[in-house]
């Protein structure tokens, strides 16, 4: 019986055409690209936490497919839509920790009780590495962005068309309107 080796965070350097993946319990987990949607929702978040960067001069904000190590016994990276992190820049190499906050964008195939399964999971170990606000997108069906907080990870705040979301305590003093990602 042959045994799997487990993949490593150089694996992670090497992903084929720079797809973008996450290592998790061992493996790498390989993410199709996304439809015009919910990559356009992505950056709308980039660019609103862009501006927040800027305007503070604290942090750095980051856009979809960029690479966090965590130290988690079944997590060993993150690659998040959108993000913004308090830590040190690392020249190419990936960025060393969970960012504080981050948002998932749901696509496609983001449905359903496994997806929803897999998402709060994905939570869990955001909020287990020291991440503080997470956010559910969801542009293609309900129009909502679900705020999870660590301190209440199981109730999040719901914001819908015509509010601001906002990312407290992770991003102090910054919001942007749900209508922004929509199309």
């Amino acid at each position: 019986m042959a045994t799997k080796t487990a993949a490593t965070v150089e694996d992670l350097y090497l992903v084929p055409d720079c797809a973008k993946a996450e290592l998790v319990q061992g493996e790498l987990i390989l993410m199709s690209p996304t439809g015009g949607v919910p990559g356009r929702a992505g950056g709308e978040i980039y660019a609103h936490l862009r501006d927040y960067e800027r305007r503070t001069g604290s942090g750095y904000a980051f856009p979809d497919n960029v690479g966090f190590l965590v130290d988690l016994p079944d997590r060993e990276s993150f690659s998040p839509d959108a993000a913004y992190f308090i830590g040190e820049l690392r020249g190419g190499e990936f960025l060393a920790g969970a960012p504080i906050f981050a948002a998932e964008v749901r696509s496609e195939n983001d449905y359903g009780p496994a997806a929803e399964r897999a998402m709060a999971k994905k939570r869990a170990d955001y909020f287990a590495v020291g991440t503080l606000t997470v956010w559910d997108v969801d542009v293609l069906r309900e129009q909502v962005v679900r705020v999870y907080r660590a301190e209440d990870p199981e109730r999040p705040t719901v914001y819908r068309t015509g509010e601001m979301a906002e990312a407290e305590p992770a991003v102090p003093d910054w919001a942007m309107p749900v209508d922004d990602l929509l199309p």
